[in-house]
């Protein structure tokens, strides 16, 4: 271990991981500071792959009790959670393993410790040892968020790490929160066999998304029988011993109660930088707690950086590691763009998923943005009606011109796999013309981006 280090992360996840990779094309005076039990970082660890190891698990046991739909008879399919566990766990460990190996290469110090900045350019190591850093990223990224609700913190409720781990299948849960990580969870936890209601502030499930995308979720969820509770207010959390949970709320101005065995706290993550001292440092930080940085994730101390989860504006894997890349580089001065946001891409592993690439319709809306859109539903389409993956939607949005795609949503069977046609057609400045020039086979779930396509075609020759 050195005193002095030319670029030093707080953090070994994926935002700092990459970080510390590329720094090592510039200088071999690069150390990770991380102070986690467990190395591997959220994505790995408590987040992307453990529950979409478990989505996955529950969306073949559904398929597997729909099976009557198709004229299968499968008379029985139920999980086995310890089995189901044990899976996760194997899958979670080779990924963590690998990341572990990156990180205890020796290609770069591996201070195992948690770190406080005591000024601009040093470092207090928990161990009571000082360190030095010419820069520094922040890659400290999120943790659970406890809002102030009247008996939250008491009621014991659990995080999305509990229900990652769970080895019993609940009678009954209420999911306090329909963002992203409540929905997929919801879902999973509706499919092994719990019932569960969702209970949500917004007048629509992911507030963040289109209303269509919420509408058409709501649909597939209630059509499953989970109860959904939007437009609600929640005014006291109680009954927080051995028999449950009883929440109070008001959901279109009237009083509600729903009670459950089990309380799911999934009202999102906030950025870990509390307990960083980043205000000696110089750091400014927002209202939310992330870091304010500039495009090349500079903060207001030009020697330190923040990458991920605790500098935002998106908790995504790919935007942290491009992030935490752009940092390196430009910290150990090498020429880079700044960091840019136009080609933003998000996937939702509910079923149907959903999933949403470049500009909405809203976003070029609100930017007066002359648009076409064109829609195409999946009830309407062979492949999907095959499949029975009748729920959801393709939208296209393109220039008014010549046709150029802006932007895309699909809401349907496999949207995540989807969409990357579109995410390679905006970076690639695609027009709708330039797509329907490829061969798109039949019958295949993807040739149903061709409709609106030529909908969007039809407009534009007018």
């Amino acid at each position: 271990m050195k005193d002095v280090y030319d670029f030093l992360v707080i953090g070994g996840g994926s935002a700092g991981y990459a970080a510390a990779r590329t720094a090592l094309e510039f200088t071999s005076s690069v150390a990770v500071v991380e102070g986690a039990e467990e190395l591997g970082g959220l994505c790995i660890l408590r987040g992307c792959m453990p529950s979409k190891t478990l989505i996955y698990a529950s969306e073949v046991l559904h398929r597997a009790k729909e099976g009557h739909v198709l004229g299968l008879n499968i008379p029985l399919a139920t999980a086995e959670m310890a089995r189901v566990q044990a899976r996760k766990k194997a899958v979670v460990n080779e990924f963590a393993d690998y990341r572990k190996q990156g990180l205890e290469s020796g290609k770069f110090d591996l201070i195992r410790s948690h770190a406080v900045l005591t000024s601009k350019n040093e470092i207090l190591l928990s161990d009571g040892r000082r360190v030095t850093a010419k820069k520094t990223l922040i890659a400290t990224g999120s943790k659970v968020n406890i809002p102030d609700v009247p008996g939250l913190k008491e009621s014991k409720a659990w995080t999305s790490d509990d229900v990652l781990n769970l080895d019993f299948i609940p009678e009954s849960v209420v999911v306090f929160g329909g963002g992203i990580v409540g929905c997929e969870l919801a879902q999973f936890l509706a499919r092994i066999g719990t019932q569960v209601t969702i209970i949500q502030r917004s007048k629509q499930l992911l507030k963040d998304m289109s209303p269509e995308a919420g509408e058409c979720l709501r649909q597939a969820f209630e059509s499953e029988g989970i109860h959904v509770m939007t437009d609600t207010l929640v005014s006291k959390i109680g009954g927080i011993s051995g028999e449950g949970v009883t929440i109070q709320f008001n959901h279109k101005g009237c009083e509600s109660t729903v009670k459950a065995k089990y309380l799911f706290n999934a009202l999102g993550r906030e950025p870990n930088t509390s307990g960083l001292n980043l205000q000696v440092a110089g750091v400014d930080l927002k209202d939310s707690g992330h870091v304010v940085a500039n495009g090349f994730m500079q903060s207001s101390n030009p020697d330190i950086y923040a990458a991920g989860d605790c500098v935002g504006p998106y908790e995504i894997v790919h935007i942290a590691v491009q992030q935490g890349e752009t940092a390196a580089k430009h910290a150990l001065g090498q020429t880079v763009p700044e960091i840019d946001y136009a080609l933003l891409m998000s996937v939702i592993f509910t079923d149907p998923q959903i999933a949403v690439v470049g500009k909405t319709a809203a976003q070029l809306s609100r930017g007066g943005t002359p648009f076409i859109s064109a829609r195409y539903p999946f009830d309407d389409h062979g492949k999907s009606i095959l499949m029975e993956a009748k729920r959801g939607y393709v939208a296209i949005f393109s220039d008014d011109t010549g046709g150029r795609i802006l932007g895309a949503e699909i809401m349907g069977r496999d949207a995540g796999e989807l969409i990357h046609i579109f995410s390679v057609a905006i970076q690639m400045k695609a027009t709708v013309f330039d797509l329907l020039r490829a061969p798109w086979y039949h019958p295949t779930l993807a040739e149903i981006v061709t409709y609106p396509l030529e909908e969007i075609v039809e407009r534009l020759r007018k």
